[in-house]
């Protein structure tokens, strides 16, 4: 991110010694002037930063604090020295904005020097008239930019306001002269134009999150703040809400209104939130998707291609990066996740993407946790293909947190950063040759060299007109700078709209192919004999179409072959099925005959059993009786005298 006063590592340093943990400070500095939280991670990152990975032992379970701060550290991972410091920075302006200029110590601030914009300074006091390359003024008064970011005028300039047709100098940043209260400073916001005004939404200052809607008229120039509402059901009479802060969202254009994806938020969602804005109405709504969403993030592109947006990348909730790809089909409101084959970009945040031909995605630049990136990746979107094309002309060096907004087949470029100062130079890629070139460089440290800015196109009066708002350099701004597309390149970008006259002899068509080894190339062919070419095309895009039928018919007749099969095999097996169903029945029925037949041969068994049982129950009553009578016979014997029943019966 590009520095204010001083660069990286003296801002760390100069952040450190404020937050307290410089050389000599008390232990206890940081906890005093920060929450138990943030004075851990804090911690954390200073420690990862000057000392690097976590190297020593947990402390004991009887020290609490030193456990807190050692997890605090050993947390951090393998987190390079440069992320470290920069996050600490970042913590430290969140938690207390204003620290920087408390510090007077650790600043040693340059006597601020009007700059002018592609011209070198020729005298320090001294800020030279542009000029149109042979000595003459082509503006007779210019605005010229400050390094303190904000526009200053010569003496005796009279400001006239007449829209984007104030800027008269080509391929030339300018800053607007505006009206009305202009926005808050801020950067990482949402940017479209839609009916000749500028809307600007969200974004991020000082660390706080942002949810204001703001204007810009581009014929008037005069800001606007929308009075807008979040509609909270699907009926007229539903109630209104405030729409939440984010940033890192998009904002996307479609038709009279326009959407915003995703972003960052304080209490951030499972999955992306797509609100649609209604100018006629000053009213968001939330969008109901179907299908399975994309986890929620910020930092990402959106493109829109056709009746879709295309989403890539990003960082979540969790500041995990990404690089899963993701089409939202706007006619029907349903999410597709995308499996693309070959290599994919490494997972970034805070890149750029554009769309060529309806078909062609480019991935631009980016940055992770460690390191900036500037690689370009194209997908094509028919065959969802990732590709490494070979690039013409200057390489951009690495950045993020830069813009984008294409023109025709070009595709402009404009600030970023690479965690040590801001890219100045705005760059051009023709989507068709793949030929980067530089359009214009600024000096100074001014809101064009910055990161988290937004770029839009405007056709204004005919005339073609690049916009740029906001971004983070140190400073945060809310300065508004057009620059003006030169007709040489208008007419290159529109040459395909353009009728060809009898003595051109050679014309770029806009048709692209991508070639075995993944690299774009422009189709340049001869007005002459390009009818022949078409025709020879057609008749082998006829051949290979009759190839492919016949391949597809013979396979359609094999799969018959095969089902017809199958439904013969699926016959027999029904039929065995049927027989073994009656086997198992017949099985059944015998096991339930053989019960019963236990059943009575139980029973019988138990009535034999009874009557043998009384049989010789009446066998021993029997015996005992007989043996009773032959003991009377006994008694006689021995002269008993009888009982006198027997002598009266005698």
């Amino acid at each position: 991110m590009a520095s204010s006063g001083i660069a990286y590592p003296d801002r760390f340093y100069a952040a450190a010694a404020y937050a307290g943990f410089g050389a000599g400070a008390p232990s206890t500095a940081a906890i005093s002037r920060f929450q138990n939280d943030v004075a851990l991670l804090l911690y954390g990152l200073h420690q990862q930063a000057t000392v690097g990975p976590c190297n020593v032992p947990k402390p004991r379970a009887w020290s609490p604090v030193e456990q807190s701060k050692w997890t605090s550290w050993h947390g951090l991972g393998s987190m390079p020295s440069a992320e470290a410091m920069r996050l600490f920075v970042k913590i430290l302006e969140e938690e207390d904005p204003g620290w920087y200029s408390r510090i007077p110590e650790f600043i040693n601030p340059q006597p601020v020097v009007d700059i002018e914009m592609h011209k070198p300074k020729e005298e320090p006091d001294i800020v030279p008239a542009l000029t149109n390359g042979t000595g003459t003024s082509s503006i007779p008064e210019p605005k010229t930019i400050s390094e303190s970011g904000s526009s200053v005028e010569t003496q005796d300039k009279v400001v006239i306001l007449e829209g984007l047709s104030t800027v008269s100098a080509h391929e030339e940043w300018t800053a607007l002269s505006v009206s009305g209260q202009r926005p808050k400073p801020r950067y990482e916001h949402g940017a479209t134009v839609l009916q000749d005004k500028m809307y600007i939404f969200g974004g991020n200052h000082n660390g706080r999150y942002l949810s204001d809607l703001q204007v810009l008229d581009l014929k008037s120039l005069t800001w606007s703040k929308v009075d807008a509402k979040l509609q909270a059901g699907t009926s007229d009479s539903a109630k209104t809400a405030q729409v939440s802060p984010c940033a890192g969202h998009s904002l996307i254009s479609c038709g009279n209104k326009f959407f915003s994806v995703a972003g960052h938020t304080k209490d951030p969602s499972d999955s992306i939130t797509v609100k649609e804005f209604d100018p006629h109405t000053c009213t968001w709504s939330i969008v109901k998707t179907y299908g399975k969403p994309p986890v929620s993030r910020g930092g990402q592109s959106v493109t829109l291609v056709g009746t879709t947006l295309v989403v890539f990348g990003g960082e979540d909730a969790k500041r995990c990066l990404l690089n899963d790809l993701h089409i939202l089909d706007l006619e029907t409101m349903t999410w597709d996740d995308v499996d693309a084959i070959g290599t994919p970009p490494a997972p970034r945040s805070d890149h750029v993407a554009a769309c060529h031909a309806d078909r062609y995605l480019l991935i631009f630049g980016g940055g992770s946790h460690a390191t900036c990136f500037n690689d370009l990746h194209v997908l094509d979107l028919q065959t969802m293909e990732w590709s490494r094309p070979k690039q013409q002309g200057p390489i951009p060096s690495p950045r993020a947190g830069h813009a984008g907004a294409t023109v025709g087949e070009n595709w402009y470029i404009v600030g970023g950063g690479n965690n040590k100062s801001g890219v100045s130079e705005t760059l051009v890629l023709n989507m068709s040759t793949l030929a980067w070139s530089v359009v214009s460089t600024v000096e100074g440290r001014v809101p064009l060299a910055s990161e988290g800015m937004t770029l839009l196109y405007s056709n204004y009066s005919g005339e073609d007109y690049l916009i740029s708002f906001g971004g983070y350099n140190g400073r945060y701004s809310n300065e508004v700078y057009a620059l003006k597309l030169s007709v040489k390149l208008d007419l290159q970008s529109s040459t395909k709209d353009q009728p060809t006259s009898d003595s051109t002899s050679r014309v770029l068509e806009p048709e692209v192919e991508i070639s075995q080894d993944g690299k774009i190339r422009e189709i340049a062919m001869d007005n002459a004999d390009s009818k022949n070419r078409n025709d020879e095309a057609n008749e082998q895009l006829l051949a290979a179409l009759k190839a492919e039928k016949d391949e597809l018919e013979a396979t359609l007749n094999r799969e018959g072959l095969q089902t017809v099969q199958l439904k013969e095999e699926i016959t027999e097996a029904e039929a065995r099925n049927a027989e073994l169903t009656k086997e198992l029945q017949a099985v059944r029925g015998q096991l339930a005959a053989e019960q019963s037949r236990c059943f009575k041969l139980e029973v019988e068994l138990l009535h034999r059993q009874k009557a043998a049982s009384e049989q010789e129950q009446a066998a021993l009553d029997a015996k005992q009786k007989k043996q009773a009578g032959s003991g009377g016979v006994w008694g006689w014997l021995v002269g008993t005298p009888p009982d006198d029943d027997d002598s009266e019966s005698s």
